[in-house]
């Protein structure tokens, strides 16, 4: 809905109907071999809803009519609602999703010349309290599974038009895990999502195409290294744990020295897979040429480049940007030193879309609450007579 504009919550009864978007193909195996169907129907449904991008069971023309209406009475193929649409002056778009259960995740489209990058939340809310981000302020409320975290590619491919284009005309060519939440704290969600999202039957989008972001859960950063092959972003944004421990307080569970070695020992790490630290500007705060220096050291002998990210102002943020002058002297150290260090572009920061800005209303229920709600919604559908 552009605009900005809510939609108001349905109180239809729910679809219980299982979603085939978020199953790999073993997942559709199991559910057709119990209607008695062949495992290669599999392969042709994957092909259909990942590949084609179809939303109707009636355009799977390669299967028989009275398939097709067995397939729509058994399952469905569902999109979350989109509750909010906005387009940036500068071309970035934002979605506000609606998931089943009615909290809210939100994912950004950022074009530029020669890419088009979807920017995909993990969860909704986030564990964190990063101090300069907008969404740690929000609480967590729940992590995404495989299904929240596809649909949020295959709609943007919706929206772009980008199902019936071949690769090299595609406006969606990359994917960032750097929406709402902690991608390793959703672990198991996040890599079935990513190899649906790579598989070359379906969504394929190549492994070098896609990057994870954390803010340093070291236990997992090897094993979506090995299981899923992708590029790794890391959320630093201070060279010293006492600051660090401050603005990225998980570092108070992982510290630098561990979240270096985790790091180090990323398989696969070389000139063409390199990590990328995501540093954001503070002033006066992590701006200083000394901090340059020390990041120098610490990240010595890895593959890296930095990615310095001016801050992005939200509603109440205790922090400033630092000056366009002090960002140049702490690039140059950078550059200086042999490595790359683009100072990111701001975009969408008028729909707050920018990086540390995302944040939807959605807030954790606890279960007197939930309880009460229930309740609450029971007795008005009794009164309207509807079945539950």
């Amino acid at each position: 809905m552009p605009g900005g504009a809510k939609a108001p919550v349905q109180a239809d009864a729910a679809d219980t109907r299982p979603n085939l978007i978020g199953m790999d193909r073993e997942d559709m195996r199991g559910f057709l071999s119990e209607m008695g169907e062949p495992a290669f129907r599999a392969q042709q449904l994957f092909q259909w809803i990942y590949n084609r991008g179809i939303t109707e069971f009636d355009g799977m023309t390669n299967m028989a009519k009275p398939l097709r209406a067995k397939l729509a009475d058994n399952f469905r193929m569902h999109r979350p609602e989109v509750t909010a649409h906005q387009v940036s002056s500068d071309g970035t778009q934002k979605w506000l999703l609606r998931y089943d259960d009615g909290n809210e995740a939100e994912t950004v489209y950022i074009p530029d010349d020669d890419r088009g990058t979807l920017c995909v939340s993990s969860q909704v809310g986030c564990t964190l309290t990063c101090k300069f981000c907008h969404t740690g302020t929000q609480r967590m409320v729940r992590n995404l599974t495989p299904a929240d975290i596809v649909a949020q590619v295959m709609l943007a491919r919706d929206t772009l038009g980008d199902w019936s284009t071949t690769s090299d005309k595609r406006r969606l060519t990359n994917i960032v895990f750097m929406g709402m939440g902690e991608p390793l704290y959703n672990t198991d969600n996040v890599i079935k999502a990513m190899k649906l999202i790579m598989d070359g039957e379906g969504i394929s989008l190549s492994k070098r195409r896609i990057t994870l972001s954390t803010s340093g859960v070291v236990p997992e950063i090897e094993r979506v290294g090995r299981e899923a092959d992708v590029l790794l972003a890391i959320s630093l944004h201070a060279v010293r744990d006492d600051l660090r421990n401050e603005i990225v307080p998980i570092n108070r569970k992982y510290p630098l020295k561990e979240l270096m070695e985790a790091v180090r020992a990323y398989p696969g790490l070389s000139n063409a897979k390199r990590v990328t630290w995501e540093y954001v500007m503070l002033k006066g705060v992590n701006d200083s040429v000394a901090d340059a220096k020390e990041l120098l050291r610490l990240i010595k002998g890895i593959p890296s480049k930095i990615n310095l990210i001016p801050f992005n102002p939200w509603p109440g943020s205790p922090y400033d940007c630092s000056t366009d002058a002090q960002i140049k002297k702490f690039a140059d150290v950078i550059w200086n030193a042999g490595y790359s260090a683009p100072i990111r572009t701001p975009r969408g920061r008028d729909i707050l879309a920018a990086c540390g800005q995302l944040k939807s209303e959605s807030q954790r229920i606890g279960k007197r609450e939930r309880m009460q709600m229930e309740a609450i919604q029971a007795e008005k559908e009794a009164a309207v007579g509807i079945s539950l």
